[in-house]
């Protein structure tokens, strides 16, 4: 059977990095193609963004590779890549190409849409998450190719609804199952990492609800001092019904239907993962002075990011900028939530918790609305067959000098929940290279490079396991 040369593979994953993968992602950059759910008018700058990618992904030297960008009817594009393999067993290679907004506070001389490379890093807004999954999963084939080692077949799938909730998807794969088959290995370039110092598997992902919640106590609004002691504020109404949902002291959930039990082995990779990454765990973000994360017990923080619900307001409107604020009180005041939810809890059943708990029995009979506009499940990953966890073991050690990891994420990514509930007998790698301050969504987002070409070359190297399987 073939095995890939892992010193080969190093060599050749840099000079693709550098001459063409990085100048690549530095043109993606200043395209501001922000998810649907950001941007109304997408279409332009999204058309550019898959042109962009799609160019390069037909120049390149893979044996059979067809690229086409499938466009439905008032959807986003997918970019959709066949590649013929020496088998017809079929490995499916995931990322997104679509972005989140700009975000304030990035630091002088940086900015989402204006590329900046700074020694191993290359900032701007959607290198990280996940422009570089296209780039980096032919570049993978190529790996392979260059030195004939055998692979399956590959379908390499690309969206471009990702940020929005993968809204899009569903679509795609019922429109594309007969080419997409029934894959049993799946890559997702979509993920984090605890360090760049190994390769680090996902093994469950949280899922996520988002809405909008909104409190009326006026028609309009009215003088404070006329009106203040009388009429309730809609702001303080709203922190009741947001203390309905978590305690404000710690943050803890209240609804007991949005928890789920850790099962027995991801508390044990918590484990691990507390004693590896140590204070990294809260030290990678960027804290003020003075400030300190919820507990300091590195396990429980873990937990909380991965297995246990959180609450996040992420938008406010009805609140006037501080320079326009008069003494009025206002007559509404609405704000956009975030809530994370833990693997293995149905989405659907705690959308409709979370609009109960809100919108029942609303304080001084003000009108609450909770409109609920996207939710999305969480995953948890079958158990690791044994080729797998070796495979990805032995990449970890050649191209880190180090053990492969396993954690869970606090993020969401839809696309899991969908492919685990079509493919239950499929295994997963779900990896990528947001590590430790690399900041997707918030300002100063950077790619480290050279994590993006040992990933490159680990993926190359599990394909190829794969097929020897």
């Amino acid at each position: 059977m073939g095995a890939i040369d892992a010193k080969q593979a190093s060599w050749s994953s840099d000079q693709i990095w550098e001459s063409e993968i990085v100048p690549q992602l530095t043109e993606y950059i200043r395209i501001p193609n922000k998810s649907p759910g950001y941007e109304p008018n997408w279409q332009a700058n999204m058309d550019k963004a898959v042109a962009l990618i799609e160019a390069w992904c037909r120049k390149q030297d893979v044996r059979g590779l067809q690229v086409e960008v499938v466009r439905l009817k008032g959807r986003t594009p997918v970019i959709f890549m066949e590649i013929p393999g020496e088998t017809a067993d079929t490995v499916l290679l995931y990322g997104h190409l679509d972005k989140q907004p700009e975000m304030t506070g990035w630091r002088e001389g940086l900015s989402p849409w204006t590329p900046v490379r700074e020694g191993d890093k290359l900032y701007g807004r959607g290198a990280a998450d996940d422009g570089y999954s296209s780039f980096a999963s032919l570049a993978a084939l190529r790996l392979l190719q260059q030195q004939k080692v055998p692979h399956a077949s590959c379908v390499v799938l690309i969206e471009a609804c990702e940020e929005s909730g993968s809204t899009d998807l569903p679509a795609y794969i019922e429109h594309l199952a007969v080419r997409i088959g029934s894959p049993s290995f799946v890559v997702c370039l979509d993920s984090g990492c605890g360090n760049y110092d190994q390769l680090w598997m996902t093994t469950s992902l949280r899922g996520l609800l988002g809405g909008t919640l909104r409190v009326d106590i006026l028609t309009e609004g009215v003088h404070s001092g006329d009106a203040s002691g009388i009429v309730p504020s809609s702001f303080r109404i709203l922190r009741q019904l947001l203390a309905r949902l978590d305690d404000p002291d710690t943050g803890k959930i209240r609804l007991e239907g949005l928890h789920v039990p850790v099962p027995p082995e991801r508390l044990e990779q918590a484990k691990l993962t507390a004693s590896v990454l140590g204070d990294e765990v809260f030290n990678k973000f960027p804290f003020v002075p003075g400030a300190i994360p919820v507990s300091t017990d590195r396990l429980e923080l873990i937990l909380n990011r991965t297995w246990r619900p959180t609450l996040s307001v992420t938008g406010v409107e009805g609140l006037p900028p501080l320079g326009s604020a008069g003494s009025v009180l206002r007559p509404f005041t609405s704000v956009k939530l975030s809530v994370r939810i833990p693997p293995r809890l149905d989405p659907a059943k705690a959308m409709n918790l979370l609009k109960e708990t809100l919108e029942k029995d609303p304080p001084y009979g003000s009108k609450v609305t909770f409109d609920g506009d996207k939710y999305a499940p969480g995953w948890d990953a079958p158990p690791l067959a044994p080729w797998l966890s070796k495979a990805i073991d032995k990449a970890s050690r050649a191209y880190f000098g180090k053990p492969a990891m396993a954690m869970g994420e606090g993020g969401t990514i839809p696309f899991m929940g969908m492919l685990g509930e079509k493919f239950p007998e499929a295994q997963f790698l779900i990896t990528g290279v947001l590590g430790p301050s690399s900041n997707a969504h918030g300002p100063n987002e950077f790619l480290h490079i050279p994590t993006g070409k040992r990933l490159t070359a680990c993926v190359a190297s599990v394909i190829a396991d794969h097929f020897n399987r």
